[in-house]
């Protein structure tokens, strides 16, 4: 039977499960419908509309100009393309932070308007109670720790985060008041890998890793990156499961040189 059935949908609980039984959990951002139905019949379980669509789609610097009304958009396309996948929505910088009233207000808005099945969060102990709401709402709720992009400017930078003895116990208590607000699982974002195996270790709810080592309860990358099609970004957790940038372009190359010598359209192709 093949898995691309209603009854074999990805769930919420599914993935909680999957933390129990020691299965990985696959994670992979997705912004558009074509690539979003490609990545969800490779059978990745959780497709991340990720605010990174502000780096990737948009082409700013950092994830903060993107806004609701775009990420919804977005996520739209991602949600008719997948027939297995969960389809996680991130809400961008503005869009939680003002008051508790306004992110729920907000996430509801997210699975009203886009269909998305959870919205994703940055942050800990100061965004526990406004999660803790959502999910009582009916919302469910992904966490996010460690280097979070929505506080670049906070931080100082995207570099390596809770190196230190006291952020990391700070990252503790948050995945820990996270997992108590309802999470369904916590992203954990360029941590050292023993911190992150710790939090995996003392939090019931799954983790998803991204620059955190292997012992998380699963995986998480930019598809763009992974495929690379980013070709100026190769940090130290990244992989590169193909190289695309250069047969992309080659592509154009030949198209572009076809038609300026009228070999395209040919005989065979015209009407």
């Amino acid at each position: 039977m093949s898995v691309h059935t209603q009854s074999a949908r990805m769930t919420t609980t599914r993935v909680r499960q999957m933390k129990k039984t020691g299965e990985k959990i696959t994670m992979l951002t997705s912004y558009d419908y074509t690539l979003a139905r490609l990545v969800d019949e490779a059978g990745v379980d959780i497709l991340l509309v990720g605010d990174s669509a502000s780096n990737i789609v948009c082409g700013n610097q950092n994830t903060l100009p993107i806004t609701l009304d775009e990420m919804i958009f977005l996520t739209k396309g991602v949600v008719r393309a997948a027939q297995h996948a969960l389809v996680v929505a991130d809400m961008p910088f503005g869009s939680y932070q003002v008051n508790d009233d306004e992110a729920v207000r907000s996430a509801i808005r997210v699975l009203k308007e886009s269909g998305a099945d959870a919205v994703k969060l940055e942050g800990g102990q100061e965004i526990a109670d406004a999660i803790r709401r959502m999910v009582q709402a009916g919302v469910p709720v992904c966490g996010h720790l460690g280097l979070t992009p929505q506080s670049v400017n906070q931080f100082g930078g995207y570099g390596l985060r809770a190196k230190e003895e006291a952020e990391a116990a700070k990252l503790i208590a948050d995945a820990h008041a996270l997992e108590q607000a309802g999470c369904f699982c916590i992203v954990l974002e360029k941590i050292p890998a023993a911190l992150a195996e710790r939090v995996t270790r003392e939090v019931s709810c799954p983790t998803i890793g991204i620059g955190a080592g292997a012992g998380t309860d699963g995986q998480v990358l930019v598809l763009h990156d992974m495929l690379g099609l980013n070709e100026g970004f190769k940090p130290k957790f990244l992989r590169q499961f193909a190289h695309l940038a250069e047969p992309v372009k080659q592509a154009v190359g030949k198209y572009v040189a076809a038609v300026r010598d009228s070999s395209f359209p040919s005989a065979e192709e015209s009407y």
